[in-house]
């Protein structure tokens, strides 16, 4: 049985489908045997991908960016929750946050070298509400951002998560939330929660910086920063990989758990890996699955 490539075309503004026929020749060049499907609407690469894994295809490869990818996951998982087939990662996306992530490369012909090598390691997965997400999930001024670069048009890449980031900030919007987990809680307010499998989100943030995906963590940050002035002056640090984050601030807090339960009011927006799947939700729930899925790697 070939592998299945699942190729999203409107990743990257449409230029996912313009990379079609570049990603099939480094597959084809790399000794890779596959069929092509293309998705076409929202949620289409979850149907896809549980085709896919039903009628055999090992592996399934993502080929957009991170919401692609949680797509097929999510696809993979409700198919074959016991015995998934191997994830394989193209990245056509615009940040390609997971594939940086997990030190994947970007360039087409050497993604498609790792694919062919048939490297397997069991990633992590992360769960809210019933949904998996592979990279990154949140609540509060985190998903507020993605509602605003979503409406922006005129800008492109990175520059647009970090104007829509400027725009989150000057509304500056309040939430009441409380937290629970194995080992914790808190209760006042909060101006995000960030929920990650990996420490980088939005191509240049370093939001949870301690995640690691093969750690069997739920790994999470916290915090309350009351004005525009503190949260700009903030702001900087989370582009931080290293000493200087933003979690060394004494009002933000980096937790690592296996569950996190959230009620928050008024409502929030909700994302996983970087879709919003809530506009205004006030109860949610965090697990993560350790070891979960098979995913081709590079050495």
């Amino acid at each position: 049985m070939p592998a299945k490539l699942i190729l999203n075309p409107y990743a990257a503004r449409w230029g996912a489908g313009q990379r079609q026929a570049a990603a099939e020749t480094a597959l084809r060049a790399a000794g890779v045997d596959f069929e092509t499907v293309l998705s076409d609407a929202p949620g289409h690469c979850t149907q896809l991908a549980v085709e896919a894994a039903r009628q055999g295809f090992d592996p399934i490869i993502a080929g957009g960016g991170d919401g692609t990818i949680s797509e097929i996951v999510n696809g993979i998982l409700a198919a074959k929750p016991d015995k998934p087939p191997r994830l394989g990662i193209l990245p056509l996306g615009t940040a390609n946050d997971t594939a940086v992530n997990l030190k994947l490369p970007e360039d087409l012909e050497a993604a498609a070298t790792v694919i062919a090598g048939g490297r397997t390691r069991q990633i992590d997965l992360c769960e809210v509400n019933g949904r998996y997400f592979i990279n990154n999930a949140g609540l509060g001024l985190e998903p507020y951002v993605t509602t605003i670069q979503q409406r922006i048009k005129a800008v492109k890449g990175i520059a647009r998560y970090l104007l829509a980031t400027l725009i989150a900030i000057g509304h500056n919007p309040q939430w009441r939330m409380r937290l629970e987990w194995d080992g914790g809680s808190h209760e006042g307010p909060c101006t995000l929660v960030s929920v990650s499998n990996s420490p980088l989100t939005g191509g240049v943030f370093y939001t949870v910086p301690h995640a690691d995906p093969f750690d069997g963590k739920l790994s999470f940050v916290y915090g309350y920063l009351p004005s525009r002035l503190k949260i700009l002056a903030t702001l900087p640090k989370t582009m931080k990989p290293g000493p200087g984050n933003y979690v060394e601030h004494p009002a933000v807090h980096e937790v690592h758990a296996s569950w996190l339960r959230v009620e928050v009011q008024p409502g929030s927006p909700a994302h996983a890996d970087g879709e919003l799947f809530a506009d205004s939700i006030q109860k949610l729930d965090y697990r993560i699955h350790p070891a979960r899925l098979p995913i081709l790697l590079g050495a």
